[in-house]
């Protein structure tokens, strides 16, 4: 039997965390250690692996069922390789090092397991209830796995350039960032919105990192049920959801 396809391998590398292919990982493990990986985002593996749910504390469920922030995982253990994948969605590996990364919980893939997250605010200048946007704080030392809808833009913020990004575009930011969610607003008056541009509410970043945006303002159905195609919810950001609602009230 012969077709290109066969010329779609495995990619060979002592890495832990490799790029099959951009909208395929493949992670490597060797029965010391695990990682935590979106729930249902395998996709194949090898070896002797293990898949279990990952435990939730009274104390996450509680920031879940409050902020809607947070991130269903399995733990992923045994020697082998796993290939994980969501959607069809890019894959980017990212270092998080001591400045540590805040994100959106529904672009994270897979983690290691020795990485630390907790639920943060971003509040909005206005101090209006349901117009900030909730995230996920990681701290630690190790590699996250992240997913954009397309190939993304990587921007960088240093204290003579800040960045504005629409508060549904972003994907992860530094940590050290100083940030504020604001409405897009051509007067004081928040309830007037720009014109009809459609623009809403958009994140201000200020100090020394990056902030990395995708070229999407919708996400793909992260929680569709299997088999329910069209059916599958759309939106915009699993917190974004709760700025966008409250500018459509205004409207």
């Amino acid at each position: 039997m012969q077709s290109p396809l066969f010329a779609h391998t495995e990619q060979q590398s002592q890495d832990r965390y490799t790029i099959q292919n951009p909208q395929l990982l493949r992670v490597s493990l060797t029965g010391h250690d695990d990682i935590l990986a979106r729930k249902g985002a395998m996709v194949a593996y090898q070896g002797l692996m293990e898949f279990d749910g990952e435990y939730v504390s009274q104390g996450q469920r509680r920031a879940r069922a409050n902020t809607g922030e947070g991130l269903d995982l399995m733990r992923c253990t045994g020697q082998g390789t796993v290939y994980l994948a969501n959607l069809a969605q890019y894959i980017h590996v990212v270092d998080v090092g001591h400045e540590g990364m805040t994100v959106d919980s529904a672009y994270v893939l897979a983690l290691d397991s020795s990485l630390h997250t907790e639920v943060i605010a971003v509040d909005s200048q206005y101090g209006l209830s349901g117009t900030g946007k909730y995230q996920l704080n990681i701290t630690g030392t190790g590699k996250v796995a992240l997913m954009t809808s397309g190939q993304p833009l990587m921007m960088q913020v240093t204290p003579d350039k800040y960045v504005n990004v629409d508060a549904d575009a972003i994907v992860a930011w530094s940590s050290s960032l100083r940030v504020q969610m604001q409405a897009q607003t051509h007067s004081s008056g928040i309830r007037r919105r720009r014109g009809n541009t459609g623009e809403g509410w958009e994140l201000s970043f200020l100090g020394q990192g990056f902030a990395l945006v995708q070229p999407s303002e919708v996400m793909p159905p992260q929680h569709a049920e299997i088999g329910q195609g069209a059916r599958a919810q759309f939106g915009v950001g699993q917190q974004g959801a709760h700025a966008q609602n409250q500018n459509n009230a205004w409207n």
